[in-house]
């Protein structure tokens, strides 16, 4: 009875269930952040809202990954990883866009934002924590979600200046640290994907 597969059903059935749900928020939470971000002006509503979106995109390849190969799951993992690190270039490069061009950030329409933001990433990271030794692709989405709490933060704390210093440098330079933080996180996906890679052969190695 001990080999009959049933733990393992069990257990990619759960991950499916989570997985299924993280995605469903994130994006619709991607959706709300793009639109807010726009109508704010917000630098870092936007950055937030693009590291949400790319951790749908990352729930979407972890379940697609789930029953796979090591070496499908440590693919679809780099796969995530490239994605934020194009995305975190993005943010770098729209951030210096706004400072040089300008831009009014709506202080009340960034908090009230990023606190909706952080509540549904605090959810799915509690619902994903379980899973953050699992394998790779499984770690990526973890890490995903705790760098959204981080920028969730970032976001409140640069409203909170803005309308404090009447400034919208607060919310510039937080969009280009989340980032900085979201290329971080990309290097550390992609590195656990390289590793992975090794581990199951030479030919296995991009």
């Amino acid at each position: 009875m001990s080999d009959c597969g049933c733990h393992h059903e069990a257990r990619t059935a759960h991950e499916r269930r989570v997985l299924r749900i993280a995605l469903v928020l994130n994006a619709a939470m991607a959706v709300i952040g793009v639109v807010a971000g726009w109508i704010a002006q917000s630098t870092g509503l936007l950055a937030d809202a693009l590291d949400m979106l790319s951790d749908a995109t990352a729930y979407a390849i972890g379940l697609i990954a789930i029953g796979r190969t090591a070496r499908f799951k440590a693919n679809a993992a780099w796969l995530s990883g490239g994605v934020l690190l194009v995305l975190g270039i993005g943010v770098l490069v729209e951030a210096g866009r706004r400072m040089v061009y300008g831009a009014e950030p709506l202080s009340g329409w960034m908090i009230g934002t990023a606190l909706l933001s952080l509540m549904v990433n605090v959810t799915v990271l509690r619902l994903l924590t379980p899973l953050k030794s699992g394998e790779v692709h499984l770690r990526a989405t973890w890490l995903f979600t705790r760098a959204d709490v981080v920028a969730n933060l970032g976001v409140i704390l640069a409203g909170v200046l803005v309308l404090w210093l009447g400034s919208p440098y607060p919310d510039f330079i937080i969009g280009a640290l989340i980032g900085l933080y979201v290329i971080k996180e990309a290097a550390e996906i992609l590195a656990d994907a390289r590793r992975v890679r090794q581990e199951n052969g030479p030919g296995a190695v991009a």
